[in-house]
């Protein structure tokens, strides 16, 4: 069976290029090509006030500009890892729905925090936003503090009975990574040990932090058994998920998130990919 490439989106922005080198380097350790993507879109305030003659000239520009771009990221792609095979893909249509559609013939589908270009913009990027709430397989954004290596992979729980799809994932790059895997579950009010687990046996804890740790504990534990080669720890918080999960980015090589399509679980991934201080994986569920 043909092993699935990594794909990871550039613009020609250093930014980017960080995300093109941090994908190589997934690429060789999982086995797997890396396909390096860019769009030519033609953003529709340069087309209202121009004649057709000037349309033309502007998106043949635009696109010898994404060529220039795929071209330097591969050259780039290459002196990282030079034993990876790389191919590249000029996109159309809009930037943010044609990267997140590459996700359907990936393993891990990557693009920077943002760049100079349509291709992400703000302060994460409107393409990196979409493509990490709307990829088909795991998405990773990188963020520019992506480089030192701290051999911890850490994973944000909110409930026990919805993050097998994120648990594995982060099992599987602890495992590739030879590094150690720190759950974590943050919670802000006294009920939120609802969140985690209520359905746990014998007398209840008497706080909120009590039922918490007891609940990702048996959880942990089957989970120990399937990956006896990754030393695994937890950390129950009192505070928001977001902040706490971004600061937990710090001394992280990644932070893993279970992608959910709740209104409140979103927004924490929103807080976690603005504030990052290193790459994020947003992990579908199955």
């Amino acid at each position: 069976m043909t092993t699935k490439p990594v794909i990871v989106g550039t613009d020609g922005s250093a930014e980017a290029l960080r995300a093109v080198e941090w994908a190589a380097k997934e690429a060789e350790r999982r086995g797997a090509s890396l396909r390096i993507v860019c769009t030519a879109e033609l953003l529709p305030r340069m087309v209202g006030p121009l004649g057709l003659d000037d349309v033309g000239n502007v998106a043949d520009t635009i696109t010898q500009a994404a060529v220039r771009a795929l071209d330097a990221a591969a050259k780039w792609a290459a002196d990282i890892s030079p034993d990876v095979l790389i191919d590249t893909e000029l996109l159309t249509g809009p930037a943010a729905v044609a990267v997140a559609g590459c996700g359907a013939g990936a393993q891990l589908l990557v693009v920077g925090s943002r760049g100079s270009s349509s291709f992400a913009a703000m302060v994460l990027g409107s393409v990196s936003r979409y493509v990490a709430i709307h990829a088909a397989c795991p998405a990773v954004v990188v963020r520019e503090e992506t480089m030192a290596a701290h051999r911890q992979v850490v994973v944000g729980i909110r409930h026990v009975s919805d993050c097998d799809t994120a648990l594995t994932f982060a099992f599987e790059e602890a495992g590739m990574r030879k590094a150690s895997l720190l759950a974590v579950h943050a919670w802000q009010s006294p009920l939120a040990f609802a969140d985690i687990g209520d359905d746990v046996p014998g007398p209840p804890p008497p706080t909120a932090e009590a039922a918490a740790t007891v609940a990702l504990a048996r959880l942990l534990a089957a989970w120990r058994i399937k990956y006896p080669d990754v030393i695994v720890d937890q950390d129950v918080v009192h505070g928001h998920p977001g902040r706490v999960l971004a600061g937990y980015s710090a001394r992280a090589d990644l932070v893993v998130l279970g992608r959910h399509s709740e209104h409140g679980v979103a927004r924490v991934a929103h807080a976690v990919l603005n504030h990052a201080h290193g790459p994020v994986a947003t992990v579908p569920s199955a």
